[in-house]
């Protein structure tokens, strides 16, 4: 009995990997410039449905609640926009069903669900993209792949040792798993003050470490800055720091009166998890049944590996969107793109920049 040969890689001219903000946009700019959706310019998302990340959000989250989501391009053209959407119902619901709605209009033909597993050297001057649905070839790739599948966890001693429940930000579902706990949450970001109000009135008893101490602002220039510092780290292939570091928290008279009111006063982090509890760096003990850690997140860029992307210190060089190592990978969503509104502008950006490319011709 012969054994059935593999199906010939299919070929294209671009891949984008990921079909939430940054991978849309990119997508809808693509379409604009002249790439055909399904043949010229192939999206992969390995989400069930549209929404990207959002869909796996916990249904208490509400867009008021939430970093500003900022309208796809060419939205509105739709009747649709974040700034008018619905604010009583769960943020995944109302993403999902206008990124399902903007998808369907502008005709993107999103490939779901799809998991790409590692992008490598095809050995004619194309990339070979390998995913769990077959191979491409393509000239060009833009990874979209966002950070929700790698949630940063922080390494104590004795985290092993806890017997109590632990969950990051993605395992979290709702505030009445926790009912009647006392709960440790780790994080000095919007995620975590959510967790805190959820939580009040629900745990026993909430307790709030930060890495660094707690700033609530009311500062439009704070984003910029915190953006700059992103785009410096990415040009010099540094890992990319925290945005909420740089910009601190909403100053929102929701999280001011729950400062007042003791919600929301942050203690510096423990020296050690016990299985019953944390150790303070004092020597004393608070007993804890459940950890949160709302810490971050890390881009996922596994599959790139094989490619050798990665910086000595640590990150990925990336000069407006495009990899400084291989011209012909381009990371939208990346560094000073990761907000709402970075993504929209690195959509135009690396769209344009990957049909310059496009132009030129295959180098073996």
């Amino acid at each position: 009995m012969t054994a059935t040969a593999p199906a010939a890689p299919e070929e294209t001219d671009v891949v984008v990997v990921g079909a939430g903000q940054a991978g849309l946009s990119v997508a809808w700019h693509l379409r604009r410039l002249g790439l055909v959706p399904g043949t010229d310019a192939v999206v992969l998302d390995r989400g069930p449905a549209p929404g990207g990340a959002w869909q796996f959000r916990w249904e208490a989250l509400r867009l008021d609640d939430a970093h500003k989501v900022d309208d796809l391009p060419g939205m509105r053209e739709l009747g649709l926009s974040f700034a008018t959407a619905d604010g009583t119902r769960p943020a995944r619901d109302v993403v999902r069903e206008y990124y399902d709605r903007y998808e369907r209009a502008f005709d993107l033909r999103v490939r779901r669900p799809t998991t790409v597993s590692r992008v490598r050297e095809a050995g004619d001057g194309r990339l070979l993209v390998e995913t769990d649905r077959g191979a491409l070839l393509t000239r060009a790739l833009v990874n979209a792949s966002g950070t929700w599948a790698r949630p940063f966890r922080p390494s104590f001693p004795g985290v092993a040792d806890f017997r109590g429940v632990q969950v990051s930000t993605p395992r979290y579902r709702a505030a009445e798993d926790f009912s009647g706990l006392r709960v440790l949450v780790v994080g000095g970001g919007t995620s975590a003050v959510g967790f805190l109000h959820e939580l009040e009135g629900v745990a026993a008893e909430t307790i709030w470490v930060t890495r660094r101490p707690v700033r609530f602002v009311d500062d439009p220039g704070a984003g910029i800055a915190a953006v700059d510092r992103a785009d410096e780290a990415a040009r010099a292939g540094r890992p990319l720091p925290s945005i909420s570091s740089g910009t601190g928290l909403p100053a929102t008279e929701r999280n001011l009166a729950a400062v007042e009111r003791g919600l929301l006063v942050a203690r510096p982090p423990f020296t050690a998890i016990e299985p019953h509890g944390v150790r303070w760096a004092d020597g004393s003990f608070a007993p804890v049944d459940a950890i949160i850690w709302a810490t971050g997140f890390r881009p996922e860029l596994t599959h790139l590996a094989p490619l050798g992307l990665r910086e000595p210190e640590g990150g990925l060089k990336v000069e407006r969107g495009r990899s400084v190592r291989d011209p012909r990978v381009f990371l939208a969503g990346y560094g000073p793109q990761a907000s709402t509104i970075g993504a929209n502008r690195a959509g135009r950006t690396v769209a344009r920049q990957v049909v310059d490319h496009l132009s030129a011709p295959v180098a073996a």
